[in-house]
């Protein structure tokens, strides 16, 4: 199971969750103390921009990330959650889940999965670079970001609420 949150959430959805894993998506120089259930070797941490296109002073989400993110997550073993976040909960983070339910269910519909993605969490906005980029390195041809695309934007909000996704054992 994976599990999505803000930033500010993050450690009461570890604790709710009995998660052991943790996947953070922040700016750089954004404070985060990681959850004390949370072992350092299970704490990914990704410090990139929410941006779609380069833009000056910005770290631009880059294929070196989504390579680091699609073999943590392929390191996992699902026998315990997965918490991922970013500050606000939003874009991110909801593209990552989305990004890792597809690479350990390779033949989940990606029009199923972004459906899914958005009955969760009505504000999802998932990062559009880092949808592209797993589109590519995954070889689902155009589908994830086609798919994404479908389901417009989300919601206005301040910050998503927290909510989990399926990936199966």
């Amino acid at each position: 199971m994976i599990w999505v949150c803000p930033l500010s959430k993050v450690e009461a959805t570890v604790a709710s969750s009995q998660a052991e894993r943790l996947l953070s998506l922040l700016a750089p120089g954004t404070a985060m103390v990681r959850p004390a259930a949370i072992a350092e070797q299970n704490h990914l941490w990704l410090s990139l921009h929410d941006i779609a296109e380069p833009q000056e002073g910005m770290t631009l989400p880059g294929r070196a990330h989504m390579r680091t993110l699609i073999d943590f997550a392929q390191s996992w073993d699902r026998a315990k959650p997965l918490v991922i976040n970013c500050y606000a909960g939003i874009s991110r983070s909801t593209a990552s889940a989305y990004i890792i339910a597809a690479a350990l269910q390779p033949s989940r519909d990606e029009l199923e999965l972004a459906q899914t993605l958005r009955l969760k969490s009505p504000s999802a906005t998932p990062n559009p670079r880092l949808i592209a980029l797993a589109d590519e390195m995954l070889g689902r041809r155009g589908r994830m970001v086609d798919a994404v695309r479908s389901i417009g934007r989300g919601a206005d909000a301040f910050e998503g609420v927290p909510f989990s996704l399926d990936v199966g054992r």
